[in-house]
């Protein structure tokens, strides 16, 4: 199977991205999988159906949501395990999720930027441009060990550790299925 390598094959495989989107996050993704190594259809397959699904295929690399739904972040035992500050200052709303791959969090921000080489704790906004967002999709995959198990076919296993659960499952599924498809040649 061949690697994503044309706006055509990534066309097909997230249907309802805008073509300029599809232009925009191309060679932005094909540089962040070789440097991340998901260098294997399969586990090209996996990666863009996650991303695809969590960035609403390219039409969000900002998490959806006002300051009021955003404030789960802010205080409390989600907001502690992210590592935003106890206090109500706006960590919630300054660090959410971001990027293909929606980085949430002060401590997922920090260790992303220190592996990118960016100021992500003072510019989060970063994380929305196609270079970096898909960079970033990428460091987590790799650091979440998601390679191998896309080389297992462990594809609800990958969803849980991005999602914590199963949410959009089908919607995972269907993108994996084309994106298996569309790399076959």
């Amino acid at each position: 199977m061949p690697l994503l390598s044309t706006e055509n094959q990534l066309a097909l495989i997230l249907p309802q991205a805008k073509r300029a989107a599809v232009r925009a996050f191309l060679q932005p993704l094909i540089g962040a999988m070789a440097a991340y190594g998901i260098d294997t259809p399969e586990r090209q397959a996996a990666f863009l159906a996650q991303i695809g699904h969590e960035s609403g295929q390219f039409n969000y690399v900002r998490e959806l949501g006002g300051n009021a739904y955003l404030a789960k972040y802010d205080t409390g035992t989600l907001a502690t395990r992210l590592g935003n500050t106890p206090a109500a200052d706006g960590d919630g709303q300054r660090y959410c999720g971001r990027g293909l791959i929606q980085i949430t969090g002060r401590r997922n921000y920090e260790l992303c930027g220190l592996a990118l080489e960016l100021d992500l704790l003072g510019q989060p906004q970063l994380l929305e441009q196609p270079a970096y967002a898909a960079l970033s999709a990428a460091w987590f995959w790799q650091n979440a060990g998601l390679n191998e198990l896309a080389d297992k076919g462990a594809f609800d296993a990958i969803t849980r550790r991005i999602n914590g659960g199963q949410n959009g499952r089908e919607d995972r599924r269907a993108i994996w299925a084309k994106a298996s498809q569309v790399l076959k040649g």
